[in-house]
């Protein structure tokens, strides 16, 4: 019996084992969902910190039920380990390890490439393997295999099989989970394409196949790209259109009347998460061995990059008109997640609004419920501080920048001396309430 015969029978018998390299926003989810198909899991990470946690059955992702991961823990469906030299006895192998970009805005691989080296050391003939990773268009046949092949000695198609599946996770989206968002999936071999989706099939509801995994690749860019686009576009017409004394929100809810033709994007104070402000630039990267040059997105994301600073000038001029100077003023931050709901914080622009005041000499504090302490890149640590009528009349400047579904608008409107609304939480503008 062949190794491919061999594999496709564990993964109808579920008697398989599978890896998953990275125990965060994606890998965990992913963990669970193969675990609770009664699939074991081995989970790797280079914390100790999160291993240790797992294996208690102390969750730390939001988006995983806490009494299903203490139960696929005590049943040992899943095991966290630090111990790398256990790939061995995996079967299929996920890679979902961050990809940072590094102070030149150019791709971190590093963190690929570890995960790489360690699979490659420990790789048994028999194997799939997925990138689930973002990154660049290339990098599973260029930049993966190689390191794999060099490492462990063995072909891609002969002895192991390899995949690149984008990470489609959205943290605190109660409607599409991991299980039921449609997973794209391209292999280098016609192999690998099928035993790759019997694979993901016990886990994932629906499984697109594309012809390669450079078009996969590919597929993660361009939907994260679309939405940096769009949401620069509407950003930068809600500041024209605030100089012109226009209401932005309303002019996006007349123009979705239209059952055709437009799609509503909302405007804020930047895009954080991981995916939209990091995507663009990894297209960049590529397009660059390529000589082309991508105009469009690149405007879009100087226009992202901008708008931590258009926000100070916005809470700048709104204390200059109540005769207040940034510098010594009380800067009250409501949220710093850079979405409602969730505790995550990753390149959330309310940070980097914060490091702007910072620098500026304001007295910064915030107030988040989903996230107790944060750390700015001036070095600054803060810990959230409790929402109450004192706390709200003693700052200068309200700063809405989460709309978090929690915040009571009424409350936070009437104890407020002056709010800087970014998130269009407060229904109108006065002369104590600005809006983006």
């Amino acid at each position: 019996m062949s190794n491919k015969e061999q594999l496709l029978q564990k993964i109808e018998s579920k008697e398989l084992t599978v890896g998953v390299i990275g125990l965060g926003y994606v890998g965990l989810p992913l963990a669970v969902c193969f675990a609770a198909k009664k699939v074991k899991v081995l989970g790797f990470d280079t914390s100790y910190e999160r291993v240790s946690k797992i294996n208690s059955g102390d969750n730390y992702i939001s988006d995983v039920d806490d009494n299903k991961l203490a139960s696929l823990v005590q049943q040992e469906r899943l095991i966290a380990t630090n111990d790398f030299t256990t790939l061995s006895a995996c079967n299929a192998i996920f890679i979902c390890v961050p990809t940072p970009l590094d102070k030149f805005k150019k791709p971190e691989m590093s963190f690929i490439e570890n995960a790489c080296r360690q699979i490659g050391r420990h790789l048994q003939p028999g194997t799939f393997i997925s990138l689930e990773s973002t990154t660049y268009p290339t990098t599973t046949e260029d930049f993966v295999q190689p390191i794999i092949e060099e490492e462990s000695g063995l072909k891609e198609g002969k002895d192991f099989w390899l995949a690149y599946s984008p990470e489609r996770v959205d943290p605190g989206n109660k409607e599409y989970s991991t299980t039921n968002t449609p997973k794209v999936l391209g292999a280098v071999s016609n192999d690998g394409l099928e035993i790759g989706k019997a694979i993901y099939s016990i886990a994932v509801d629906e499984i697109h196949t594309v012809s390669s995994p450079r078009i996969a690749e590919m597929v993660k860019i361009l939907e994260n790209t679309y939405r940096l686009v769009n949401i620069s576009l509407i950003n930068e017409l809600a500041l024209l259109a605030g100089k012109m004394d226009i209401n932005i929100w309303e002019v996006i809810d007349a123009a979705a009347t239209k059952p055709f033709g437009f799609q509503a994007f909302y405007p804020g104070p930047g895009v954080g998460g991981h995916c939209i402000p990091l995507d663009p630039f990894y297209l960049e990267h590529i397009a660059k061995k390529f000589n082309f040059d991508l105009s469009m997105i690149h405007t879009a994301g100087h226009i992202d990059l901008l708008m931590a600073h258009r926000m100070t000038v916005k809470i700048t001029s709104a204390l200059n008109r109540q005769k207040k100077a940034i510098n010594g003023s009380s800067i009250l931050f409501l949220g710093v997640a850079y979405k409602p709901d969730i505790n995550d914080e990753r390149e959330s622009p309310a940070l980097k609004i914060m490091e702007e005041v910072e620098n500026k000499g304001g007295e910064v504090s915030y107030h988040d419920p989903f996230i107790s302490t944060v750390e700015l890149g001036t070095g600054g640590r803060y810990d959230s501080v409790e929402l109450s009528e004192s706390v709200l009349k003693a700052a200068d400047c309200v700063v809405i920048t989460t709309n978090h579904s929690e915040f009571d608008a009424a409350f936070i409107e009437k104890n407020s001396g002056l709010i800087v609304d970014l998130r269009n939480v407060i229904e109108e503008a006065s002369d104590k309430v600005y809006k983006l």
